[in-house]
C-alpha cells in the first residue's frame, strides 16, 4: 500500500471523530481579496474556513478525505451556503492552470513529507493566476507537540499514521521561493493542559505568486 493510500486511510479515520468546532476567521483574506473572487480552500477538512469563505467568494473545497468533504457539505448546506467540492490530494490538484485568484492553505503542508511539500507548492503555483495570493499556516518547531517517532528531519508520525512536520520561517521562505512573501510571522500561544503550561507555535503568512501573465 503506498503512502497516499495510507494517508487517506488515516484522515478518513481522523474525521470520523473530529467535531465541528465552529467557523474560523478569514479576516486576512477579506483584507486583501475582493468579494466574488475565485478561491481554493486546499485541504478544507470539515469546512471551518470553507463556510465563511463561501459567504463572500466563489469557493472550491478540496480534501483527501471523503468523510471530511461530506461533513463540510452538510455544514454549508445547513447554513444555506454553497461550494464546489473535490476529492484530491494537494500534491495532485484536479484544476486547470490559472484557475484561482487565491488559495487558502491552513494546517495542511505540515502533514506532508518533504517531497510532497515541494509537489504541493508546485501545484499551488500552477492553479493560481498570475499575482494570485496564497494564505498559509503551519506548525512551528517550538510547538508543544514537537517530537516523537521521527521519519524525516523535524517530521514525526503520530498514532494513526498522520504525519506532522514542524517548520522554521527560513524553511518556509525556501519552500515558497516561487512567491513574493509579503508577510510571515510566528504566533506563540499558551495552552494549559492538566495544570501545566505549554506553547503552541504557528507560522502564518501571505505570499503572492511571481508567475508572469505573459
Amino acid at each position: 500500500m503506498n503512502d497516499l493510500s495510507l494517508s487517506q486511510r488515516a484522515w478518513e479515520e481522523e474525521y470520523r471523530h473530529v467535531t465541528w468546532g465552529g467557523s474560523r476567521s478569514i479576516s486576512a483574506v477579506e483584507d486583501l481579496l475582493a468579494p466574488g473572487s475565485f478561491v481554493l480552500d486546499a485541504g478544507c477538512g470539515n469546512g471551518r474556513y470553507l463556510l465563511p469563505l463561501s459567504k463572500k467568494y466563489h469557493v472550491v473545497g478540496s480534501d483527501i478525505s471523503l468523510v471530511a468533504l461530506s461533513r463540510a457539505r452538510n455544514y454549508l448546506e445547513k447554513s444555506g451556503q454553497h461550494a464546489v467540492y473535490a476529492a484530491a490530494s494537494i500534491t495532485h490538484l484536479p484544476f486547470s492552470n490559472d484557475s484561482f485568484d487565491a488559495v487558502v492553505c491552513y494546517g495542511v503542508l505540515q502533514h506532508l513529507f518533504a517531497s510532497e511539500r515541494s509537489l504541493a507548492v508546485e501545484e499551488l503555483i500552477r492553479v493560481l493566476r498570475p499575482n494570485g495570493l496564497l494564505f498559509f499556516e503551519v506548525f512551528g518547531t517550538n510547538d508543544m507537540r514537537f517530537g516523537g517517532d521521527e521519519v524525516e528531519n523535524n517530521t514525526f508520525r503520530r498514532k494513526g499514521g498522520i504525519i506532522y512536520h514542524y517548520f522554521t520561517e527560513k524553511e518556509l521562505e525556501l519552500l515558497f521561493r516561487g512567491f513574493d512573501i509579503g508577510e510571515i510571522r510566528s504566533i506563540m500561544t499558551e495552552k494549559i493542559f492538566r495544570g501545566e503550561r505549554y506553547t503552541r507555535h504557528h507560522i502564518k503568512g501571505i505570499a503572492r505568486s511571481l508567475k508572469s501573465d505573459i
